[in-house]
This record gives structure tokens, sequence and C-alpha cells, in this order.
């Protein structure tokens, strides 16, 4: 699986460039035949473009039973670990808090560079014609929505009609995919009281939507080698090199902001709360870390992750044996980091601005949406694209930042998983060992 994996990503990376060197060269050849342009951007329009929209449209597919099945099974699961008490407390405590700050520095570094703003108010118009009818319809409607009012944040999450907002025919609302995660929500939480054998059925049942969705994006992701360079050839011929500038100043803040929070944020953690010295720490998990670069794989990673906790950080077997695992499954603050950046570079791309309350809303919905991505590479692409119709973005802007998404599942992998081993060694600082084995903190 993970061979196949690298040999898809592979495809994925030489897409791109074959897509970015076709479309600079008949910038070229434009320069002194203008037809030739004229009609490479006819046959991106009418060819192109469409094909790319098959590859968007089944991802869009699964993005309600996705979002749905996740979360509810998420919550159903949660619900038994009361028995474990002030551990459970302390983990899903820092797990929140580590994807809370994530999300946070990546909002900050996207407001701060706005590399959505490398490209003219011209450029940005033409991307928003060519990616979406729509995008001025629901621009104008994100506009006129600007004030939070009580009142319209009851709308927001419990609209009249459940079916009609989240299948999004109901245009007045501010957002599809917000009463659908309320939705899952509750619908876990009754879910927590059924009886032991009705929550099994509930999530078996549950589970089998999650895989058949699953099932839908990796179709999807087979189609991506070429879906990708006939994308960025389409938006390189009508936008120019322009966009190229934006979506560099992109991966650059993105990659830099991932560094900030893996090797700074979790480096105070270290220091202050589990007495360790960071070095030495990242000496010691600089394996783990590689692997989970070159795999972009939590679970590929788990067994060596366990090791390392037990036989080098000196984390008791209880503490390693809960923290690893459920961290690698909910402990996203690389993926949930990289949601809000997504969906605000779209939005500066595409003209709308959210405002400092609706980005506290993306930073809440990116962390509950990171929870519920598939452990496959590209997962998070369904979950990016509900966030960006939840504020009005055309979620086809996604489409731009499709080719360099496998660079950055790799690095937001490597601080999901540094991210959890910081956490075990901070949960097993403050956790009775028990029998008095080894746990204690090494300086």
């Amino acid at each position: 699986m993970a061979v196949a994996s690298a040999r898809l990503a592979n495809r994925i990376l030489i897409g791109l460039v074959v897509g970015l060197v076709a479309g600079v060269i008949t910038l070229v050849i434009g320069r002194f035949q203008p037809g030739f342009l004229t009609g490479a951007q006819w046959v991106s329009q009418e060819i192109f473009d469409p094909a790319g929209q098959v590859f968007l449209r089944l991802l869009f597919f699964v993005i309600i039973p996705l979002v749905f099945a996740s979360l509810a099974a998420g919550v159903v699961q949660l619900g038994r670990l009361d028995k474990l008490g002030p551990l459970a407390g302390k983990t899903f405590g820092l797990f929140g808090l580590n994807m809370i700050i994530g999300v946070a520095l990546g909002l900050v570094m996207m407001d701060v560079v706005q590399p959505g703003r490398a490209l003219s108010a011209e450029r940005r118009e033409e991307l928003r014609s060519a990616y979406s009818a729509d995008a001025g319809k629901l621009i104008e409607t994100r506009e006129k929505q600007q004030a939070m009012t009580f009142g319209t944040v009851v709308e927001m999450f419990m609209p009249r009609n459940l079916l009609g907002a989240v299948t999004g025919q109901n245009r007045a609302s501010i957002g599809e995919v917000l009463p659908l995660i309320l939705f899952a929500l509750l619908v876990g939480a009754v879910g927590v009281g059924l009886v032991e054998s009705k929550r099994e059925l509930l999530l078996d049942s549950l589970g089998l939507v999650s895989e058949l969705m699953t099932g839908i994006v990796h179709y999807a992701l087979c189609l991506a080698p070429y879906a990708v360079p006939l994308m960025i050839y389409s938006v390189v011929v009508k936008i120019g090199v322009e966009i190229l500038l934006a979506l560099g100043l992109f991966v650059a803040g993105t990659l830099a902001v991932m560094a900030l929070h893996l090797f700074g944020t979790m480096s105070l953690w270290l220091k202050f709360m589990a007495k360790r010295s960071p070095l030495a720490f990242f000496k010691t998990v600089k394996p783990v870390l590689i692997t989970a670069f070159s795999t972009s794989s939590s679970a590929a990673t788990m067994a060596a992750s366990l090791a390392v906790c037990k036989d080098e950080l000196k984390v008791s077997p209880s503490v390693g044996g809960f923290v690893i695992p459920l961290g690698a499954t909910m402990n996203m603050s690389g993926t949930a980091l990289y949601e809000g950046c997504v969906v605000l570079f779209v939005a500066q791309v595409f003209g709308p601005e959210l405002a400092f309350s609706q980005q506290l809303t993306l930073l809440v919905l990116s962390v509950l949406s990171a929870v519920a991505v598939a452990g496959i590479p590209g997962g998070s692409l369904p979950l990016i694209a509900g966030l960006c119709m939840t504020f009005g973005i055309p979620p086809e802007g996604i489409g731009i930042v499709l080719g360099v998404d496998r660079l950055l599942d790799m690095a937001r992998t490597t601080v999901n998983v540094g991210a959890d081993l910081v956490t075990a060694v901070v949960v097993n600082a403050s956790t009775p060992v028990e029998g008095g084995a080894e746990g204690a903190n090494v300086a």
C-alpha cells in the first residue's frame, strides 16, 4: 500500500511539472503567436477544465457522508474513555490545545503574508470566472452576511431544513457544513448512551460508510495524475506566471509555519511542561520524523513511534500505548493548520475577505474536520472543499493547490507524528508511573 501510494504521489508531482512546463511554453509561444495562445485558452476552457472537474466532483460527492460518519463515530468512541479519567482528560486537552495553536499560527501567517494577494485584481477576477460560474453569487451572498448576531449563529448551525442546507439547496444559509457537523455530534452523543450491542452496531455502520467514502476518494486520487496537469496548465495559460508566484508564497509560508509549530511550540511544551531538552528530544525522534515524512502516514509510523516512546524516551507503556494510537487518528495539528491555510488562500485568490469572527469559526471547524480526515494521502481534500462552501468560497478553488498537496501532506504528517510524541512525553511527565517503572523525565 505504501509503495502504491508513493508511486501515485510521484505521478502527481510529475503531472504538476508537466502541466507547469507546458503552460510556460504555451505562454512563450503565445507572445509571438497570439492565435496559438487563444486556441490553447479555448481548449483549456472547453476540454481541460471539464476533465479536471470530474476529479473534483468525485471529491465533492463524499463530503456529506464522510463528515457525518467520521465525526459521529469519533464521538461514540470518545464516550468510552470516561473510565480512563485523568489520563484521558490530559490527553484530549493537549490534543485540542495543540490543534488550536497550530491553526492559529497558520491563520496569522496567511493574514500577514497574504500569498493570494500576489495576484492582481484582474487575475483574481479571471480565476474566479474560470473556476466557478457561481463564484460571484457565492461571494455576494457571503458579503451580505458579514454581521454576526445570535440569530445568525442559530441559523448557521440549526437551519429549518437540515437536508436543504447540507445539500446546498438553501443558498440563504451561511454554510452547508455547519449544521451537518452539529447533527453528527448530536448523533454521536446519543450513540454513547446506547446499550453495548446497539453502540457496536452504530459504530460498525458508521465505519462502513467511512470505508465506502474513502474508497471513492481512492478512485478520485487515481485520476489525479491526469487531472492535475490539465488544471495547472489551464490556470497558467489563462492567468500567466503570476499564479506560480502566489502558489510559491503559499507553499513557503505553510512549510515555515509548520516548522515553527513543530520545533517552536512543541519545544516550549517539552521545556516547560515535561522538563526535557528539546534538542535531545528531536535528536532521539529524528528517525521517526523521517519515516513520517517519507510515508505521509501516521498509521505507518505508529510502530516506530511506540518503540521510541518505550525504549528511548522512557515513556511508560500505559501512557505510550494510549496516547500514540489515539493521536494517530485524532491529534492532527498539521492537518488542521493546512486546512485553515488552504481556505484562506483560496479566499484571498477569489476575493471575499474573512472577518476576524469568521476566522475564529474557521479555526474551530478546521480542528473538528481534521479529526474526521481519512487516513490516506489527500484525505483532507473533501473536508477542505466543505470548509470552502461553508464560507461561500468556490470549492473548485482547491484545484490551485492540488499539485503541491503531496509535499505539504508529507510535512503535515511529520507535524502530526511529532506532536503525538511530544504529547506522550508531556502526559507521562504528569502521570504517576505504575509500579515505579522507569518513566522518569530525561533532562
